[in-house]
Parts: structure tokens; C-alpha cells; sequence
């Protein structure tokens, strides 16, 4: 294991337990370099403290519609401090996020009126 006097080093189920993420999803996040972990001599992955804000980060904009891809291309000020506010960098991600989820209620409201028409007049109505 790499030398690392000054910090204490977390396994994978640390972290999972610190953060509430599953031990996939750390995996998954580490794999696609958002997390920096080592190798212990016995191949096992270590994290540094740090990385409980990261994940948590992580966790934060997935669950604003956010994929892995698009959190690679997010600075690093996203991902080191807990709570950040949004950098100027990803101001037009977060709009075009934001524009793309508007989207996506516009046509299940759509559906949706068109399946309330459908039960009521017992056949479904003409695509508009």
C-alpha cells in the first residue's frame, strides 16, 4: 500500500457505510475515474478520506438527472466539496439538465391526458 502517513485510508465497505452508496456503486464510480482509490498489497481497493464527500457529491447530481458521462466532464471543485454550490462551468449543464427534465414532464403530461381521454371515452383518441 502506498505511503500515506497524514490520512486515514477507507476500505470500499467504509465508505459504503459512511456514505449510504452501495458497494457496486463505488466500484462503478471508481472505474470511471471519479473517485481515486489504491490498491492495498492484497488488490483491495483503498479510498482516501476525502472520498465520503465525493461520493456523496456524486450521489447528489445523479439525483438531479445527471449521468456518469456528464459528472466526468464536471470540474473538480463539484466533487471535493460536500454541499458545493454549482461552479460557473456547469451553469449551462445544469440550464440544459434542467430544459431536457421540462421536456420530458411536457410529454408525460401529453400521455397522460391522452390516457385519461382513452379511459373515459373507452377507445383511444387520434395521435394529435
Amino acid at each position: 500500500m502506498k505511503d500515506t502517513p497524514s490520512q486515514e485510508l477507507l476500505t470500499i465497505g467504509q465508505l459504503s457505510q459512511l456514505t449510504g452508496a452501495s458497494v457496486r456503486s463505488i466500484r462503478h464510480y471508481d472505474e470511471h475515474g471519479l473517485l481515486a482509490s489504491i490498491r492495498a498489497s492484497n488488490g483491495y481497493r483503498m479510498f482516501p478520506e476525502k472520498a465520503v464527500t465525493q461520493v456523496k457529491q456524486i450521489q447528489r447530481m445523479i439525483a438531479t438527472g445527471f449521468t456518469i458521462d456528464d459528472i466526468q466532464g464536471f470540474p473538480d471543485c463539484m466533487l471535493l466539496i460536500e454541499g458545493a454550490r454549482s461552479c460557473d462551468q456547469i451553469t449551462d449543464a445544469q440550464r440544459s439538465r434542467l430544459e431536457a427534465i421540462d421536456r420530458q414532464i411536457a410529454d408525460l403530461e401529453r400521455r397522460r391526458a391522452r390516457l385519461i381521454r382513452t379511459l373515459q371515452e373507452g377507445a383511444v383518441p387520434p395521435v394529435e
